[in-house]
């Protein structure tokens, strides 16, 4: 049985239309105009133990929405949910005990607490039992660099400090399930990394299964090995990693130094190329995979532009997901889902 499934979820949200002015709340009052939003559409899709899976979209596609009904924050308006078995909305209290969950923008911890005073009520509210505790807070600061923070006032932190002290919180109880929504927003380079490892280290060692929503696509890469992608509320691709750069990666570029100042409008550029930049010894060919080959490019263009050296780019997830909510890809994306 899958640790998370959901079958044909949807999530309206229904508001009430006020006009300007007095007249306006008072006719919002006795005449009101509800207008319904669709957040979530026919969702479908099922998450099994011990995975790492990336959950992206652009703002409003319905990610935070589906965290929430996840959660049990929030009922959905139709279709089924299940975590653990259990209907996260319905089972509140039960569902709360095996999950973890991290919101960027919000706390879980106590503003004017020290550290270690919010990590011993987080433990008395999960009745752990007093030297687990005090191993896994042992572990837990060592692996996060909180040991010179245990006393401080969370609202003392820097926004690095705050989350990864958010992180030790989350999975202090070990939970079976572990929902994190923008975990990295904000943060530099060094507490990215940080993070990333206690998360792959969580998921490796205790089999965590972990949702990532993120608009930082260098966490994806980095921790999962699937991904579903949704746009307008619906899921547009479900799969490997892997399978969105072969199948969708279809542009690479190659950059050349050459050994003279380049001529630009001399060059001749086989089928599938176009110039991306250049510069006075430098040029960088943007071709498509699908019509001709990084070799073919170079046999064609070297002999013309006396290159001394050159590299091949590979495209990166974040050009991809762009090219698919430009809309280049979003039907091969859902034909893809379908087959």
């Amino acid at each position: 049985m899958p640790t998370i499934e959901l079958s044909h979820v949807s999530k309206v949200y229904r508001t009430i239309k006020k006009d300007s002015g007095l007249r306006g709340a008072v006719k919002a009052l006795f005449r009101p105009h509800y207008v319904e939003k669709v957040a979530v559409h026919d969702l479908s899709f099922h998450v099994d133990a011990g995975e790492v899976v990336g959950y992206i979209g652009v703002n409003g596609a319905g990610k935070s929405t589906t965290i929430k009904m996840l959660t049990g924050i929030l009922h959905p308006s139709g279709g089924s949910i299940r975590v653990l078995g259990r209907d996260p909305h319905r089972e509140r209290v039960a569902n709360a005990r095996e999950i973890g969950v991290v919101f960027g923008q919000r706390t879980q911890l106590w503003w004017d607490l020290a550290l270690r005073e919010s990590l011993n009520l987080i433990a008395n509210i999960y009745e752990l039992e007093p030297a687990r505790y005090r191993q896994l807070l042992a572990e837990f600061a060592q692996t996060l660099e909180l040991e010179e923070l245990l006393s401080v006032p969370i609202r003392s932190m820097s926004l690095g400090q705050k989350m990864r002290a958010e992180l030790a919180a989350t999975f202090l109880h070990q939970p079976r399930v572990v929902y994190l929504d923008e975990p990295t927003i904000g943060l530099d380079v060094m507490v990215k990394e940080r993070i990333r490892a206690f998360i792959r280290d969580q998921n490796q060692r205790n089999g965590t299964t972990v949702m990532l929503t993120t608009h930082d696509l260098d966490d994806i890469e980095q921790l999962c090995q699937r991904v579903i992608i949704i746009d307008a509320g619906s899921v547009v691709y479900d799969g490997p990693l892997s399978t969105i750069k072969q199948r969708f990666g279809t542009f690479r570029s190659i950059a050349f130094e050459t050994a003279h100042p380049l001529e630009i409008e001399h060059l001749i550029l086989p089928l599938g190329t176009a110039i991306a930049s250049h510069g006075e010894r430098a040029l960088e060919v943007r071709f498509d995979r699908t019509v001709t080959s990084a070799s073919q490019v170079a046999t064609a263009l070297m002999p013309q532009i006396e290159a001394i050296d050159f590299s091949l780019a590979e495209p990166d997830l974040e050009s991809i997901i762009k090219q698919i909510y430009a809309g280049t890809h979003t039907a091969a994306l859902r034909e893809e889902v379908l087959v």
